[in-house]
């Protein structure tokens, strides 16, 4: 919601101050169509010939999150540590075994179909269930787990960035495409020099929209929705920090309650429940 109302205010400034300032808008609006089809054309060409089609269905749907926002809620991180608390209490009481049933076939698990949208998200259950498998297989040291878990959380945030790096390189490359516009534009005038100024003064005024397009499209849009969806992916990225917290503190040989407590801690601190909320949560837990 606030990149539509930037969008709008940021349009709303640029214009409205042209026109009060005596700007006359039928130049613009004569010349945007042609002027936005060689400047949008050309860097969406030069998107999919940089990107896959992976990266570039990637890509569409990043912008999915420019309007929707971070995908996990205050709700989401309190359900997450539930979960886990569940998982490492039973670990300790029951031991690792007791977990199979869960990691094996998390979507039959009683214990994630308690939360459907952490069972809903691919790297949530897998992160859960293959280092609590690795657990089971005895690769309890802490540190080794840590480490890889560091390297698979880099690489998935990596992954979740392409798309913003693949905007910001259009971005990057707006305004440049906008002096070609302008290029093509004067170079129309030039082959009607021989009409009067009143005519070739609109021809070069068309012929700078291209500029002008360029270096609005590239800071006042492209650009900044590139920076939000970086925004959003490093936001979702550390839900799955707090499931790396917990499991690690459940190695190092923490109590369920302490393990959770690490995990609480490593939330983004607008989205972090209270110690009373989170404690209240795991008395009314019940997992069948």
């Amino acid at each position: 919601m606030t990149t539509i109302l930037g969008l709008v205010f940021a349009l709303g400034m640029v214009f409205g101050g042209y026109i009060l300032a005596g700007g006359k808008f039928d130049i613009i609006v004569k010349a945007l169509p042609f002027e936005l089809m060689m400047i949008g054309g050309a860097a969406v060409g030069a998107f999919l010939m940089a990107n896959s089609m992976h990266d570039v269905k990637h890509g569409a749907g990043a912008l999915a999150k420019v309007l929707k926002g971070g995908r996990w809620s205050r709700q989401d991180y309190m359900d997450i540590l539930s979960l886990l608390y569940f998982f490492v209490r039973l670990a300790q009481t029951k031991g690792a075994m007791a977990l199979e049933p869960h990691i094996e076939k998390p979507e039959e698990s009683a214990a994630f179909q308690k939360f459907p949208r952490i069972l809903s998200d691919h790297h949530a259950v897998s992160l859960i269930c293959d280092y609590l498998r690795m657990v089971g297989m005895n690769a309890d040291d802490p540190h080794q787990i840590e480490d890889v878990m560091a390297r698979e959380l880099r690489k998935i945030k990596e992954e979740e960035l392409h798309a913003a790096h693949a905007l910001q390189n259009v971005a990057d490359a707006l305004p440049a495409l906008g002096i070609v516009a302008a290029v093509l534009g004067v170079i129309k005038t030039m082959a009607s020099i021989d009409q009067p100024p009143e005519i070739l003064g609109k021809m070069i005024g068309s012929a700078l929209v291209g500029t002008f397009l360029g270096v609005l499209l590239s800071y006042a849009m492209v650009g900044p929705v590139a920076a939000r969806v970086r925004g959003v992916v490093e936001e979702e990225s550390r839900f799955y920090e707090v499931i790396k917290a917990v499991i690690v503190a459940h190695l190092h040989g923490n109590a369920p309650q302490v393990a959770v407590e690490a995990g609480r801690k490593a939330a983004p601190t607008q989205f972090m429940p209270s110690f009373q909320e989170l404690e209240t949560a795991l008395q009314d837990l019940r997992i069948a």
